[in-house]
């Protein structure tokens, strides 16, 4: 069976702790998690249309995007990589509107185990599919405030102390001891006992999730696939971690393509 239109990162979902996983092609929405073990093919079309304006682009920029509107978007701003970094109550947001409803919104942060201990944020209602599509075998939610820019304020704190980034080598190998992340935890809240004040977060008491990957077998190597160099890509697909697609050539970063328009056959 083929498949055809542009892509964008994968819809994820937990089913008993296991990750699900489905791609949006077109107007249809694929589980690949049936086509684990399966020949497939993904062959680039040669066109990309910007996710926001729907024109032909020669490069995606920001994950999907023309270049006018990764400049226009608050959305691809540089506020959504650092959120700490957040400018909307200086008056100079892209979108203000926007800003509000994604800025001014209960925000998460959390320690996840993806390839060690790493502090993340979130939008609460991310939680967990945000952790699914990092990797993450374990993931804590330790404190929750009400906006964007505290929630990087108090991961700038705890990032003195704990990494803040993801080793996705180590993921896909999947090279990831368990970790009990309860007393880190409360050791890492005793070190920001100001910022938890100053910033008004609220200490929450929780246990870690355990999530489990659709993987029969993890790569020893990692190959990295790129549709700008290999237009058509197949293989058996391994299993599916983070936003990757696991073959027995390579991986695919999904997130990476947002925006390709691609041809998969099965």
């Amino acid at each position: 069976m083929q498949i055809s239109g542009p892509i964008s990162k994968m819809h994820t979902l937990l089913n008993r702790g296991v990750a699900q996983y489905q791609l949006p092609i077109g107007d249809k929405l694929l589980n690949m998690n049936d086509l684990i073990g399966e020949e497939i093919s993904l062959s680039f079309n040669q066109v990309i249309h910007c996710q926001n304006c729907g024109k032909k682009t020669n490069k995606s920029y920001s994950q999907g995007h023309c270049y006018p509107c990764s400049q226009k978007l608050a959305s691809c701003d540089l506020c959504i990589m650092k959120p700490e970094t957040c400018h909307h109550h200086l008056g100079t947001c892209r979108q203000p509107q926007w800003g509000l409803g994604n800025c001014f919104a209960p925000h998460v942060v959390y320690l996840a185990n993806s390839s060690g201990v790493k502090v993340g944020i979130t939008r609460k209602k991310n939680i967990p599919y945000r952790w699914v599509d990092q990797g993450a075998v374990s993931a804590l939610p330790i404190l929750e405030v009400d906006t964007r820019l505290k929630s990087g304020k108090v991961e700038m704190a705890l990032k003195q102390f704990v990494n803040d980034k993801t080793n996705w080598r180590k993921m896909l190998k999947n090279e990831v001891d368990p970790i009990d992340l309860l007393p880190i935890r409360d050791e890492l809240l005793e070190y920001i006992q100001d910022t938890i004040k100053t910033t008004g977060a609220q200490v929450l008491d929780n246990q870690a999730l355990e999530i489990n990957y659709p993987v029969v077998e993890y790569p020893s190597k990692i190959s990295s696939l790129n549709f700008d160099k290999t237009p058509v890509v197949e293989g058996v697909l391994k299993g599916i971690k983070a936003q990757y697609l696991i073959l027995d050539c390579g991986v695919l970063n999904i997130r990476k393509f947002s925006a390709y328009d691609i041809t998969l056959t099965y």
